[in-house]
Order: C-alpha cells, then sequence, then structure tokens
C-alpha cells in the first residue's frame, strides 16, 4: 500500500497526516513514478496553511525525484526505469508513489544524485530564472538577496558570485552569515541587529543595488525599494512574513523609476522548451561544481509536520528534503 501526508483541512502543521492512498495507472501524456525523495519548500507551508487555496483533501509538495515504473500509451520522451525530477503542479510531491504529467518531469544526469534532485529541482529552476530572465546578472552588477543562507538563497548567492556580480545577503544568525559567506556572499547582513536598509547604503557607498530578490514579502519590501538605484527591480518572488500590503505605484516614479516583478516558476516553465532550457543550464553549473546543493536536514516523509515546524521556526538552512 502507498502511503502519503495528507491534510483534510488547512491550519499549522498538525493538520499533516500520514495516510494510505491508492495510485492507479498512467492515462495518456502521465507517467507512474516511485519517489526516491521528496523537496521540502516554503510554499508547501502556503498550501497547508490556506493562504494559497487547494481544493481539500490534499497531499502537499511539488518538488520530487524518483523513478518511472510505468508510462501511458503517448509518453514518448519518458521511458521505464528513467531517474525523473519535476518542480510544479499537480500537487501531490509527499508520497511514495504517484501519477505525474509526463511533460513536467526532466532526466537526471548519471552524476546528479537522487536527493540533490531533489534538492535543487524547485530552488534551482527558481535561482535560474531569478539571475538569468527576471533580472539577468551581469558582471560588475550589485545586488541583494534576503535569506541569503536558505535553500534559493545559497543557489542565488553562488551563481551570481560566478556571473562576476558584488552579493549582499540577509540573514538571522551568525551562523547563517558564516554559511551564506561560504556560498558566495561577499557582505552579511543580521538584520536581527542591523538596519539592512542602511548597511546597504554603507556597502555600497550610496551607490545602492541593481537588484532586490526578496523571499520574505511584508517585512523587508519597503526597505528593498530603498536599497535600489534608479531602474533597479524588485523581483518579490514570495512572502514569508506575510502578503505585502497595497502600495502607491507613484513611488516607483519618485524612488528613480524602479521596476517590481511578482513573478512564479509556473510561468518561467510552463512551456516545456523553458522548463527543459532551465533545468540542462542549471544541471550545467551543478555538473561543474559552480553551484554546490547544499542538503542540510532530511527527515523521513512520515515527519512532515516536524519539518514544517523546523522551516517556519527559521531552525532550517539550505536545502530539506523527506527520504521516502
Amino acid at each position: 500500500m502507498t502511503h502519503a501526508i495528507r491534510f483534510h483541512q488547512t491550519g499549522g502543521p498538525e493538520v499533516l497526516k500520514w495516510e494510505s492512498v491508492a495510485v492507479g495507472e498512467p492515462g495518456p501524456g502521465e507517467v507512474r513514478l516511485q519517489h526516491r525523495a521528496v523537496g521540502l519548500n516554503f510554499i508547501d507551508v502556503y498550501h497547508r496553511s490556506g493562504l494559497y487555496p487547494v481544493t481539500l483533501p490534499a497531499i502537499p509538495g511539488l518538488e520530487a525525484a524518483g523513478v518511472v515504473e510505468a508510462v501511458g500509451s503517448d509518453v514518448t520522451d519518458i521511458k521505464v526505469g528513467d531517474r525523473v525530477a519535476y518542480a510544479s503542479g499537480p500537487l501531490g510531491a509527499y508520497t511514495e508513489a504517484r501519477l505525474m504529467p509526463a511533460d513536467r518531469l526532466v532526466v537526471i544526469p548519471g552524476v546528479i544524485s537522487d536527493g540533490q534532485a531533489a534538492a535543487m529541482m524547485l530552488q534551482g529552476l527558481t535561482a535560474q530564472y531569478l539571475l538569468r530572465r527576471t533580472y539577468p546578472v551581469q558582471s560588475g552588477d550589485t545586488i541583494l538577496v534576503h535569506a541569503a543562507a536558505g535553500g534559493v538563497g545559497l543557489i542565488l548567492c553562488q551563481w551570481a558570485k560566478y556571473l562576476g556580480a558584488t552579493v549582499i545577503g540577509t540573514v538571522s544568525t551568525e551562523q547563517k552569515a558564516a554559511l551564506a559567506r561560504a556560498h558566495g556572499c561577499d557582505h552579511t547582513i543580521l538584520y536581527t541587529q542591523e538596519n539592512f536598509q542602511e548597511r546597504v547604503m554603507e556597502i555600497t557607498e550610496g551607490r545602492k543595488v541593481q537588484v532586490v530578490y526578496d523571499s520574505v514579502g511584508r517585512d523587508t519590501f519597503a526597505g528593498s525599494l530603498e536599497c535600489l538605484a534608479p531602474l533597479g527591480m524588485l523581483a518579490l518572488f514570495g512572502q514569508s512574513s506575510g502578503t505585502v500590503p497595497p502600495f502607491d505605484l507613484n513611488q516607483l516614479a519618485a524612488k528613480g523609476s524602479l521596476f517590481i516583478t511578482r513573478p512564479t516558476l509556473a510561468t518561467y516553465t510552463a512551456r516545456r522548451t523553458d522548463l527543459l532550457a532551465g533545468a540542462a543550464e542549471l544541471f550545467e553549473v551543478v555538473e561543474q561544481g559552480i553551484v554546490k546543493i547544499t542538503i542540510n536536514q532530511r527527515y523521513p516523509l512520515r515527519e512532515a509536520e516536524r519539518a514544517h515546524r523546523d522551516l517556519e521556526n527559521r531552525r532550517t538552512t539550505g536545502s530539506t528534503i523527506f527520504t521516502v
């Protein structure tokens, strides 16, 4: 019998339950996967808490790696036995096995482990589109990364440093600051002790930054805008501290013709060609050692409640995976 983590009502981590589920045969365009590892991401909290509404009951999770057990009749580019990974909907990654649309899967290169793949797909593809498409970072740019010791943050720092940027990162503890510095962050700011806006001004000698990558949201939004140089961009790709309140767009003109975007991975990988191109670029920088995937926490899948508590209480760094 296949088991999964499921929730029947939204709420805190306690709503996550280990239950038996049925997995059928793949239909047209589908494959059946046996999961080897599942990724934990903050968007899972949004789904569980009800911030992002889902149909109940629901199995959370958007990211996993596994082996193809069966394929639908019209699936041609994925075959039985392939090691594959994904980082998109439909929801349902917190399970031992599942059906999945074949066009959302990418084949994992042999040198990348199942755990690495489950830890890197959502966070790594997010970093890829942010750095290469949302605001294409150039050598000489100075950038600000909030939550620099988180999963996306560590990848952003490494990749941006390779591209020639000066990287400033905000973190909550000295331990996280050391981790961020070890992954390419040039300057760390302890936002629990320092005003990050003032420190950015000091570090840049008043020149500010070209782009802010912000996954925190409400608590950092106003300060992030103040850190931007004229024509700078705020890429708000998450809201771990809460939703940003209504905002007067005229402030963007007053602060230097600034840009704001609220991007999502789902949009940037909606076309299969974009998904494959982004994954290929991500795999390349990992294979070359430019980006190292840091798996700092591993939990048995049945302990998803504990993992969610640790994530929300900022006890995690880097990437976290569930073992299946």
